[in-house]
């Protein structure tokens, strides 16, 4: 009783979020509301997605990306969460694995990933 009452308030939760099909491998930019005191902004995290879980709606989705000195940042988001304002796909890679662990011991060229293109529309 009590769960399905969660599950109805959370079925809505974030339906103006502009979450796109997305995989892994993806480079993504993901455009999150940070409040600070009583400003709100976008702060923007793009990176390469490592891993997605439980699907679309009450999934998440790791984003891993190298900041300053080399060092790996990776956060989870909650697709369902308000506190996305939406996510652009800014590159598609054609990878084997569903969650990419491996690239956390590759740094620079090295973590390259082989881009797929058979989306793309010929022209």
């Amino acid at each position: 009783m009590a769960e399905s009452m969660v599950a109805d308030k959370l079925s809505g939760w974030n339906k103006e979020a502009e979450i796109p099909e997305m995989r892994p491998g993806d480079t993504v930019r993901v455009h999150v509301k940070i409040v600070e005191g009583a400003r709100e902004r976008i702060q923007v995290f793009q990176g390469v997605v490592m891993r997605m879980r439980h699907g679309t709606e009450n999934g998440t989705f790791t984003v891993r990306r190298i900041a300053a000195h080399g060092i790996g940042v990776e956060r989870t988001f909650l697709m369902a969460s308000p506190r996305i304002d939406h996510v652009e796909v800014l590159r598609r890679a054609k990878v084997r694995r569903a969650q990419l662990y491996y690239l956390r011991k590759y740094r620079g060229k090295a973590a390259r990933l082989k881009e797929d293109r058979s989306g793309l529309a010929k022209g």
